[in-house]
């Protein structure tokens, strides 16, 4: 088969639950941002948060896919579950959605989930136990599907890991001897500040399309003036595209600049998935002949849905939007 995208991230389960600000403080639980946390960590702040709102397959690069095949776009999936009945649910959550996705379960550890909190002004604050996505490595790669796809997206979430970097370059090898596009998202700024000289090296390097918030590409540039970050990444990437909350987004290519404006909404209910249905539309734009303006508003329309409702995953059919 061929595909339009293909992407490789962390495989989890995502936990919903609604919650205040008391409680982050309580648990000291970083807000607005992703903590990696052990299997222990976990498995105690599931049992304090109470009820969750949704539970779900997902994960970044997913979410996107998700949203790209329901633009009407095809799509494959790489990452690792555990041999458990979380990772029997997400894969059967992504043929649900018509994305591909065949891997062996990992014997060792098991699916890794993420505990989303949601407080009353829509930011989450995410705390993730990896699990078996920390195996994903290079022999995870299925070589035949990056060559026969347009563009290979990879989760930066997935960096954490010396393995997964090692499959970074090896899919960004793949991908460029087939004659494709590369792209990446940055995830999150406490990524960014991690691994901040690998990612410059593999943008620099490697990276067609990178996908950042503000405050993330600032980061990568270690700068707080957003113009000298936008300067820089037009020197390092084809493409860049930079979300910028209520105000829209902002994408570039060399000489050219498109301002994207975000779509009007009556609330935002939750943000979890903003920026992954945003990479979904723009990246379905990009692939079915789309100028950089006409990706960008479909991106936009996609991060609007997501945000109306709890949820990191469209609960409308994205191509009745368009």
């Amino acid at each position: 088969m061929t595909y339009d995208l293909c992407a490789i991230g962390n495989a989890l389960v995502d936990i919903i639950v609604s919650t205040d600000d008391d409680f982050l403080r309580t648990h000291n639980v970083a807000k607005g941002g992703m903590t990696l946390v052990d299997n222990e960590r976990a498995s105690s702040l599931y049992e304090q948060a109470g009820a969750a709102v949704e539970m779900a397959s997902g994960g970044s690069a997913a979410n996107t896919l998700v949203g790209f095949t329901s633009l009407g776009g095809s799509a494959a999936f790489m990452g690792k579950v555990g041999r458990d009945q979380f990772g029997e649910v997400f894969a059967h959550d992504l043929h649900a959605q018509k994305v591909h996705f065949v891997s062996p379960p990992s014997p060792h550890l098991p699916t890794g989930r993420c505990l989303i909190f949601v407080t009353p002004d829509a930011q989450r604050s995410m705390n993730t136990f990896l699990g078996s996505a920390t195996e994903f490595g290079p022999e995870n790669i299925d070589a035949e599907i990056i060559k026969n796809s347009s563009i290979t997206y990879l989760e930066g979430y997935l960096f954490d890991k010396d393995l997964a970097q090692k499959a970074f370059y090896e899919a960004a090898a793949l991908t460029h001897a087939a004659g494709k596009k590369l792209a990446l998202t940055l995830s999150d700024t406490f990524c960014v500040a991690r691994h901040r000289a690998a990612f410059l090296d593999l943008v620099n390097g490697s990276v067609d399309i990178l996908f950042a918030n503000e405050n993330e590409l600032k980061a990568l540039y270690e700068t707080d003036d957003f113009e000298r970050a936008v300067l820089s990444v037009r020197q390092h990437t084809d493409i860049a595209v930079i979300t910028r909350g209520a105000e829209g987004a902002l994408i570039t290519a060399g000489a050219e600049t498109a301002e994207i404006s975000a779509q009007p909404i009556k609330a935002v209910v939750d943000t979890t998935g903003a920026g992954d249905l945003f990479a979904a539309g723009f990246l379905y734009g990009l692939t079915h002949g789309k100028n950089l303006a006409e990706a960008g508003q479909i991106g936009s329309i996609a991060a609007a849905e997501v945000i109306s409702h709890y949820g990191p995953r469209p609960q409308k059919r994205l191509s009745h939007l368009l």
